[in-house]
């Protein structure tokens, strides 16, 4: 069934969701700091109406309609509902990774022009070390909450052209562009992906675990509850918190980003219970290799589980897809992202110029989406360097087949000399190798390529396996072993690959 067309007003969907839907259960695994009242469960009305008590005692601050208000907490869903208590004022939510520097914030607060920053005591000490905001502009979430008589206000929204919404990009390769959103092309990002949803019959448990700053999160959580899915938004990625979570609620779809599916792979192949109840399993944004997706698809229960790949960007939102199942994955190459969603989304592959190649050229990927952000908020040159016409040029190198498939090889700022696509290789080398958690390909300090290595914290570094199973590889350098979680990541586990660069260098 397809959905028709709605802007998004973050409020107003969340107001509706809890008029349809009122009993539906939201679950937590950890107390939220700016709604404490909901404790570890609460239902879609419950939330609603401490959102508009929050938005009432912001009010009271000062927060008006059209005022930026920068929330910089703690990663979890109070996240996201700050930012729809913001959206009932008419202000315009700038959600920021609590992993920035104070140092990028201040860079943030300038083109913002003195915004309003919402923070709590996860972002205590940078936050109150800015140098560029007044104190009168801080807000801390401990002390909101305890604010007394605020009148309810009403609800102010903002022309669905206008900005009303601001993400940011990653940041792997320097200060990250804030992304602005409206309520127009988030409402075509939504309609992408309600259209996903209604393809699932039963409305059952739905557990994420997503950087709540990511423009990913409110499409998806607006979507779940304009369908009326109970969510389990999941604060705490480790392994055993995952086990509890899983075995306990026993939840139908499970979603997060695809650096926390290879992590906890190691938990499939050992436990594959844990996992047993999933149906649908969701990958955020980004390729994912073959055997992490089939270790999970081995682990339900069901007769015919589906792990969904989707492609996409955050200036675009979710642009293409494949439904992948244990069947399918035997012959299905990973690197294979799948289609766009007609008249919503799709991709061409063109060459330096921008001319656009045959099939089975690689090439610079475009993307089309009626979604697209409307600009770098203060950078909109540097938004308009990716534009073409009514394309937009998405920085990633690849090529798409004769029946229009995406093949996706790389970043085009990490492409490898003599590497036709690094991911690919570090795809092989995880599906062949399950003691490694991660592989990464980057340039060595001669341009040479060099893995990186990080050992499962349970296993020992096998290397006979390592050299035979890069034998048959273009050269590549003695690896480079590290932990983990010393690995540079983004707010959405992304490898900053440049940072790691860098690093190799100065050493």
């Amino acid at each position: 069934m397809l959905n028709k067309y709605e802007p998004l007003n973050l409020y107003t969907n969340f107001e509706k969701a809890a008029e349809k839907f009122p009993t539906k259960a939201i679950y937590f695994d950890e107390p939220l700091i700016a709604f404490p009242e909901l404790n570890l469960e609460t239902t879609y009305l419950g939330c609603k109406e401490s959102i508009v008590n929050r938005a009432a005692q912001l009010h009271q601050l000062g927060v008006k309609k059209a005022d930026k208000i920068i929330i910089y907490k703690s990663a979890k869903f109070d996240t996201y509902l700050l930012a729809v208590a913001a959206s009932y004022l008419g202000a315009v939510p700038v959600m920021v990774s609590p992993h920035l520097p104070a140092k990028t914030i201040d860079i943030f607060v300038n083109r913002l022009d003195q915004p309003w920053l919402l923070f709590d005591s996860e972002t205590h000490h940078k936050s109150t070390s800015l140098k560029n905001l007044p104190d009168t502009k801080l807000i801390e979430v401990e002390k909101l909450i305890l604010s007394e008589n605020a009148s309810q206000c009403p609800q102010e929204e903002l022309e669905k052209d206008t900005i009303s919404y601001m993400t940011h990009t990653s940041g792997t390769t320097g200060v990250p562009k804030l992304i602005a959103h409206s309520a127009n092309s988030m409402g075509w990002r939504t309609k992408w992906q309600k259209n996903i949803f209604s393809m699932i019959r039963k409305k059952e448990l739905v557990a994420f675990h997503i950087s709540p700053v990511h423009s990913r999160f409110n499409i998806g959580i607006s979507s779940l509850m304009a369908k009326g899915f109970p969510l389990f938004p999941i604060a705490n990625p480790a392994k055993e918190n995952i086990r509890r979570i899983l075995t306990t609620y026993q939840p139908r779809i499970l979603e997060t980003h695809p650096n926390h599916f290879v992590q906890w792979a190691s938990l499939a192949r050992e436990q594959p219970e844990v996992f047993s109840s999933i149906k649908f399993y969701h990958s955020t944004f980004d390729a994912i290799n073959k055997e992490t997706m089939a270790v999970f698809l081995r682990c339900s229960k069901e007769k015919s589980p589906v792990f969904l790949q989707v492609y996409g960007q955050s200036e675009c939102g979710p642009m293409i897809m494949r439904a992948n199942t244990k069947k399918s994955l035997k012959k299905t190459d990973a690197r294979d992202m799948g289609i766009g969603m007609p008249g919503l989304t799709k991709v061409r592959i063109v060459d330096q110029e921008g001319n656009p190649v045959g099939a089975n050229v690689s090439g610079n990927i475009q993307m089309f989406s009626k979604g697209r952000a409307l600009t770098y908020y203060k950078e909109d040159a540097r938004f308009q360097e990716n534009v073409y016409g009514k394309w937009w040029d998405s920085g990633d190198y690849g090529a798409k087949d004769h029946l229009g498939r995406l093949s996706l090889h790389d970043r085009q700022v990490d492409l490898i000399a003599n590497i036709e696509s690094s991911l690919a290789i570090e795809d092989k080398l995880l599906d062949a190798m399950p003691f490694l958690d991660e592989v990464v390909l980057i340039r060595g300090v001669d341009g040479s390529p060099q893995p990186i290595l990080a050992v499962n914290e349970n296993k020992e570094m096998d290397w006979e396996q390592w050299w035979k199973n890069v034998s048959d590889l273009p050269h590549i350098n003695e690896p480079i072993v590290m932990n983990y979680e010393d690995l540079p990541r983004t707010a959405t586990m992304k490898i900053q690959r440049l940072e790691m660069e860098r690093s190799l260098k100065n050493n």
